[in-house]
């Protein structure tokens, strides 16, 4: 059972086509490493063992008409799903049914993926945590907003789920949990269904143990498009320390240089990166369009069930609030200016490395942690993958993250195997 809950996706789907395992052998084994293990690690806000296992056992009576026939996926708390609750992580939506389904799950759907459920969020995908823990450690924060994405694809609970991101929500999580995790170009995937919360800076992400899987993903989600070249076998590595470098703790600066090297010593060439000035002010403007706009999007629902908001949100909806046009004005200036002089930082490097986060998942669960090194990329709209790098001496996932082009999210993903290969000792 434990073993084929650690399938990766791509792994599972050829063995349900070639009749080695079947789709309800597999659901079985992802329920039972819930039922032992979610106590603790609390990743699930909603989950219907039932009908998964009869949708299994409808899957296993047809021929293969998809690349994720069969297989288990999860789906963020904030996505819509017409046959499950959609709560937001929001006492408000407790019992909230929609009307349709999200268009990301209905092409999980079409590729013959069983939805197993829907994953915890922070309180309407911003920063007031719910209960999941993270697996490598129970008292130490997941990450978030996509915590229980990221800790059920961590703890082996299901192969693949979806996140969001709107500052760090899945590349930070992913790194605290220590499994891979992709935000793609802003808009690559279609996000009808999925919550508002800033329109300039919300994408649509996901989770996985495997970088296969997540192409595979990208093929499922994302439009039509000719295959990239074969990744190169020595791409240039551009480090991009970022304004935000001071604030990485002393062991992640040390485990990108580590990752550099490594990279270094497998024939790729690595140089320096150094962002031009105007890259300075992008993080507070990420904050500024972030707190604006989510008092645009849920401000009726502090006006309307005050009770009802955690005070972490409320006081963030209210800054969004107070915040001036002018200054919301500029911050949208900032990211336009930042969008277009961004070909600067590739002209010389295929690929960006940075941290994921400052540091391993700090202690305690009331708190996602910073994403002080994912708001920039965020507000860019390009593609990023993190990537579990190395363990601290606490055994703790230390992430990196790679930054690809815009729109070049396929060849990120395929450079990442060459990367993670030689860049990771995790």
């Amino acid at each position: 059972m434990r073993d084929l809950c650690q399938l990766s996706a791509i792994e599972a789907a050829s063995e349900i086509a070639s009749g080695s395992i079947t789709s309800h052998q597999l659901v079985s084994a992802c329920l039972h490493r819930i039922d032992s293990r979610d106590e603790n690690v609390r990743a699930w806000q909603y989950v219907d063992a039932e009908a998964a296992l009869e949708q299994a056992r409808i899957k296993d009576q047809q021929e293969p008409a998809g690349p994720l026939h069969g297989v288990p996926v999860g789906i963020k708390d904030v996505i819509d799903t017409q046959s499950m609750p959609t709560t937001y992580g929001s006492k408000i939506y407790k019992d909230f049914v929609p009307k349709r389904d999200a268009t990301c799950v209905q092409r999980l759907q079409q590729a013959g993926a069983i939805i197993l459920g829907k994953t915890v969020t922070a309180e309407f995908a911003i920063y007031q945590p719910g209960p999941t823990a993270n697996p490598h450690n129970f008292a130490h924060t997941p990450g978030g907003s996509s915590s229980g994405s990221a800790a059920a694809v961590a703890d082996f609970q299901v192969p693949l789920a979806l996140g969001t991101q709107t500052a760090g929500s899945v590349i930070r999580p992913a790194s605290f949990c220590g499994v891979i995790g992709f935000k793609s170009t802003k808009s690559r995937y279609d996000g009808q269904g999925m919550i508002d919360t800033a329109p300039h800076l919300d994408t649509l992400g996901a989770f996985s143990r495997s970088v296969d899987d997540l192409l595979l993903l990208d093929g499922v989600l994302g439009p039509d498009e000719a295959e990239p070249n074969k990744e190169k076998e020595n791409p240039v590595i551009g480090v991009c320390r970022s304004p935000a470098w001071e604030h990485a703790s002393s062991s992640m600066q040390a485990a990108i240089l580590d990752v550099a090297e490594r990279l270094r010593k497998a024939d790729a060439k690595v140089i320096d990166i150094e962002l031009p000035s105007i890259f300075d002010e992008l993080a507070s403007a990420q904050k500024k369009i972030h707190s604006r706009e989510a008092w645009d999007c849920l401000g009726q629902h502090l006006r309307n069930n005050p009770s009802q908001i955690s005070e972490v949100l409320t006081s963030f909806l209210i800054g969004g609030r107070d915040l001036s046009d002018n200054s919301y004005d500029e911050a949208l200036v900032v990211q336009e200016s930042c969008k277009r002089a961004i070909d600067i930082a590739f002209q010389d490097a295929d690929l960006l490395l940075t941290p994921s986060a400052t540091g391993t998942a700090p202690l305690g669960l009331l708190a996602t942690g910073d994403p002080i090194f994912n708001r920039i990329w965020t507000a860019l709209g390009v593609p990023c993958l993190g990537f579990p790098a190395q363990r601290d001496i606490n055994a703790m996932p230390l992430g990196a993250q790679i930054i690809g082009k815009p729109g070049m999210d396929r060849q990120l993903i395929k450079q990442a195997s060459w990367v993670i290969r030689h860049g990771s000792i995790w």
